[in-house]
């Protein structure tokens, strides 16, 4: 399945889910708005650790999910790609493998 497809998928996915918990919808929704604002670290260098983490816990929604905001936010691949350096550094065999993910889902939606 493509990258936006499974994009598309994981998004209705979470409109079934909130219209189900709306109440705990709204309020990961208000902690998702409170920690993206600016503070000491930059919107994009959150977006980067959170990526980074998706990929350490093998989350393939959540890879995409950041990786279509961070290219929204006009990361470059390279820096995509150190990041995922670190990812492999700290996740060893199965980050790399979820790394490679990773840059696969940037380059199919830098692409569109």
């Amino acid at each position: 399945m493509a990258w936006q497809e499974k994009l598309d998928k994981t998004r209705a996915g979470l409109r079934n889910l909130n219209a189900a918990v709306p109440e705990t919808a709204r309020g990961f929704g208000a902690l998702s708005k409170a920690v993206k604002q600016d503070g000491t670290l930059d919107y994009k260098t959150k977006e980067f650790v959170a990526l980074g983490i998706s990929v350490a816990d093998r989350c393939e929604p959540c890879i995409s999910l950041h990786i279509e905001t961070l290219t929204k936010l006009g990361v470059t691949r390279e820096e995509v790609a150190e990041v995922l350096g670190m990812c492999i550094q700290m996740g060893g065999g199965p980050s790399m493998m979820y790394a490679a993910k990773a840059l696969e889902c940037y380059d199919e939606l830098c692409a569109t």
